[in-house]
């Protein structure tokens, strides 16, 4: 099971990019994979080819109107169940014996 965490934003549109991670958000949650929106990227839990196959559809959405663009990714493959994506943070909390803003 992949835990993939990337940001994906156009570097020739300008600062504001909103509208272009709205589209790529669009895209990951209609994947149906379980995914964490943070303010600074995405986590998507899957198998390698699910996950590699939302951003290589992300990037081809962004690449039809920009001509650079920027992309960090980040790839923890663990074998075994899925899950991980709440159960890292879970596991964190309870060592701590409290809940974390997440």
């Amino acid at each position: 099971m992949v835990l993939l965490e990337f940001s994906m934003s156009p570097l020739s549109q300008g600062e504001s990019v909103g509208a272009y991670v709205a589209r790529s958000l669009d895209i990951i949650d209609k994947s149906g994979l379980p995914y964490q929106l943070t303010a600074m990227g995405t986590l998507i839990e899957g198998e390698w080819g699910e996950v590699m196959a939302v951003v290589t559809a992300c990037f081809e959405a962004m690449r039809g109107d920009c001509d650079r663009i920027g992309t960090h990714i980040k790839i923890d493959y663990r074998s075994g169940p899925g899950g991980r994506l709440a159960a890292k943070i879970e596991s964190v909390q309870h060592k701590l014996g409290r809940k974390l803003s997440t």
